[in-house]
């Protein structure tokens, strides 16, 4: 949908920052997409090629829609990596060819601004996004968690996103689930959660099967074992493949025991999950509940939702736009 603005129409812009895509969007309050724009050549980009892209692509839909900056309640970036919320700061991100070590991008876009902008990390405006407009909507206590190349979370307790001392909050991925692991994290540490479940560690899962006399039906061996991606995994699961049932069955176990940590910690209304290997199909996502409920049996007294996400593939973006509603 384009078109021009309304009379006295406030708008939200938001700004999704990832590996593989760099998108803008212009939302209206209740989380309607008026217009976006995508790039991927961002990938290759230094910091100060990036920051500039973002303050271009913004300033391409104003125009486009013929906004001023005080049509806009403000600029919401999400950023998969760690972030200093406070200090508007990206403390590292493993995700792009810039470093983005201790990188003031919050400061540096808003200096071609008159209007707030916020950045924060890609899982918890994703949880914002949740909260206002999608799964998360009737729950006050609710965690989000996203499982794709990565696995990140977002935790809503009161209606409020909890960000810790820093803004680093909700790291799920880097939590330690099997200590004696012999696959190691992006992180440096043995045996965390996202790398015995997510899309990025498939390849260490299948070479770690073959190694150990599984067989599979996939044309890959220990040496193109790095082509395997959730595409791949779907194809070998319909197809009866050993080992890409196995790292489903996996993969599940240990994000329904990673949820139910969380349970045991936070103990909230929901999970909403959401993130690109759900396209696995119901069987993943039930799965993971099968393992949570086996974990918890008697020691879960009110019932805890399992929802996916409602939000389509926009809900990086409009989760970016959340977070200027989401400011305070």
């Amino acid at each position: 949908m384009k078109g021009k603005k309304e009379v006295m129409a406030k708008y939200l812009c938001g700004v999704d920052l990832g590996g593989t895509k760099l998108s803008t969007g212009i939302f209206l309050p209740d989380g309607t997409l008026i217009e976006k724009k995508v790039i991927h050549e961002h990938r290759t980009m230094d910091e100060e090629g990036i920051k500039d892209s973002i303050i271009r692509l913004i300033k391409e839909l104003m125009i486009s829609l013929g906004l001023k900056d005080e049509d806009l309640f403000g600029i919401g970036i999400g950023v998969t990596g760690h972030i200093n919320f406070k200090k508007g700061v990206i403390i590292t991100s493993s995700n792009f060819s810039a470093s983005f070590t201790n990188y003031p991008l919050r400061d540096l876009v808003a200096k071609s601004f008159n209007i707030p902008v916020i950045i924060d990390n890609d899982a918890n405006a994703q949880a914002l996004g949740e909260l206002y407009f999608g799964a998360g909507c009737d729950y006050s206590d609710m965690v989000f968690i996203t499982v794709s190349t990565g696995i990140g979370s977002g935790i809503i307790i009161d209606k409020k996103l909890i960000r810790g001392i820093t803004g680093t909050a909700g790291e799920i991925g880097h939590t330690i689930i099997d200590p004696h692991s012999g696959i190691q994290c992006t992180c440096g540490n043995y045996g965390c959660l996202m790398s015995l479940s997510c899309g990025l560690f498939f390849p260490d899962l299948y070479k770690k099967y073959i190694n150990e006399g599984m067989k599979s039906s996939l044309n890959l061996d220990i040496n193109t074992a790095n082509k395997l991606d959730g595409i791949l995994l779907k194809e070998g699961i319909i197809k009866g493949d050993e080992i890409c049932q196995k790292i489903l069955q996996d993969s599940a176990d240990i994000i329904g025991t990673g949820l139910y940590n969380l349970f045991q910690i936070l103990n909230p209304e929901a999970f909403i999950i959401g993130g690109g290997l759900l396209n696995i199909g119901d069987i993943y996502m039930d799965l993971i509940e099968k393992k949570f409920l086996s974990l918890v049996k008697n020691m879960m007294y009110d019932k805890v939702e399992f929802k996916t996400s409602t939000l389509d593939n926009n809900a990086g973006l409009l989760g970016a736009a959340a977070l200027i509603l989401g400011k305070t």
